[in-house]
């Protein structure tokens, strides 16, 4: 495995760890009283905040923001508020769905991502990735585990959390097109001349701010604005974690780590968030961990391994020299 790769596939891992952590913080936060709508427009308004300093505090970012076309900036903001549909029906399906199943038909979003690659972006190689794709799929399953459903959910809940998944896999081709990915190459390869869609931070900060006009604007619709002083004193510190974690870190990472991998290896890659979920659902939570759940985190660990393992597509150029790794390092 070459540095590209490996640093890539640890980008993605932060990614998921980012996630999975907010996840599980999102359940001291619905303790105080604060509905969904509430943390994910503080979510990404205080994500684009930090998104914005941590842009203006670099030259080499500003630059390549002010260098940034109108077609990029345009496809970054739709990416952005594509991104509200993605959680929005998630969310809208746990009011019929259970949360368990819900999470699972999600995870069917790297199969997806793969079938989207064939077409549009960097194809998975040869059998391992598809086997691989089925592993992290089955082992999501189990992981998430504990599914209990006493009666089917209604068939609108269902649609609705496949449209999750769906419009999640479309945002991560979309994203790794932006970025420079197409069938013959990686993003990482094809952005060596430092063109500014290749800048995650420039990248993703816009990403987060058209998420957060969105947001905002559903939440002053719904009669629930943006009033700090309507949330608890004692939500914050897990509001500013969650914006950090989940939006800021999250967003970033993956978006870099999938330049340099690929999009269907990082969405493979990127299934490891349900291991991180009910690991840290365990020590913070005090949540136990089922024997079957155990069997899912297996089942994930090795699809990663087999995913990562396998050989790079025929006819993809050499990984990077030295001198575009460092041109093309701050994506």
């Amino acid at each position: 495995m070459d540095r590209r790769s490996a640093v890539g596939i640890g980008l993605v891992v932060i990614s998921a760890a980012g996630y999975g952590s907010g996840s599980i913080l999102a359940a001291p936060i619905y303790s105080t009283g604060v509905d969904w709508l509430t943390l994910v427009s503080w979510r990404f308004l205080i994500g684009a905040v930090l998104g914005w300093l941590w842009v203006m505090a670099s030259a080499h970012r500003r630059s390549a923001l002010r260098r940034l076309g109108r077609r990029q900036l345009a496809v970054a903001l739709g990416l952005g508020a594509l991104f509200v549909g993605n959680s929005g029906t998630y969310y809208a399906s746990l009011e019929t769905v259970p949360a368990a199943l819900a999470g699972v038909i999600v995870y069917t979003y790297p199969v997806m991502v793969a079938v989207l690659s064939l077409r549009f972006a960097t194809r998975l190689p040869g059998r391992r990735p598809w086997i691989a794709a089925v592993l992290a799929v089955a082992g999501s399953a189990l992981a998430l585990g504990g599914i209990d459903v006493a009666e089917a959910p209604p068939v609108s809940g269902l649609v609705l959390v496949f449209a999750s998944a769906m419009i999640y896999s479309v945002w991560i081709i979309l994203s790794a097109r932006l970025s420079g990915e197409r069938r013959d190459r990686l993003a990482s390869e094809s952005t060596a001349d430092g063109s500014p869609a290749g800048d995650a931070a420039v990248t993703t900060t816009l990403m987060m701010s058209a998420t957060a006009v969105v947001y905002a604007a559903a939440g002053f619709a719904a009669g629930r604005p943006l009033d700090p002083t309507a949330v608890p004193a004692s939500a914050w510190p897990a509001i500013l974690a969650v914006a950090f974690v989940a939006s800021f870190l999250a967003i970033q990472t993956f978006y870099a780590g999938a330049r340099r991998i690929g999009a269907a290896r990082a969405a493979l890659t990127a299934t490891v968030e349900p291991l991180i979920i009910v690991v840290l659902a365990w020590i913070f939570l005090e949540q136990t961990l089922a024997p079957v759940q155990l069997v899912g985190a297996g089942l994930i660990l090795v699809a990663v391994v087999v995913a990562q393992t396998a050989p790079r597509p025929s006819g993809a150029p050499e990984p990077a020299t030295p001198l575009e790794a460092e041109v093309g390092r701050s994506g």
